[in-house]
């Protein structure tokens, strides 16, 4: 299961204030993912949150390529609500 909380998927939260926001997926643990926006929650602060309280997104068409940076989860973001029309 860990295979679907790679760095670079996208996950909805399902839980909590952010209910609905889309985030990526920074690093994952047995329980807990850190997530980043890059706008509101930064690589250097990701969120924890525990997996129960995600959506991963399954179906990205783009590759995420290294550095990661702010700016690419942002746009990384971006283009995939563009897609979806969200």
């Amino acid at each position: 299961m860990t295979d679907d909380y790679n760095l670079g998927t996208l996950a909805f939260s399902k839980a909590g204030h952010d209910k609905g926001e889309l985030f990526f997926i920074v690093k994952a643990e047995a329980e807990n993912v850190y997530l980043a926006d890059g706008k509101f929650r930064k690589l250097e602060n990701p969120k924890k949150k525990n997996k129960k309280h995600i959506q991963p997104v399954f179906k990205i068409k783009e590759t995420f390529t290294l550095p990661v940076t702010n700016e690419s989860v942002k746009r990384y973001i971006k283009i995939y609500k563009q897609e979806h029309d969200l």
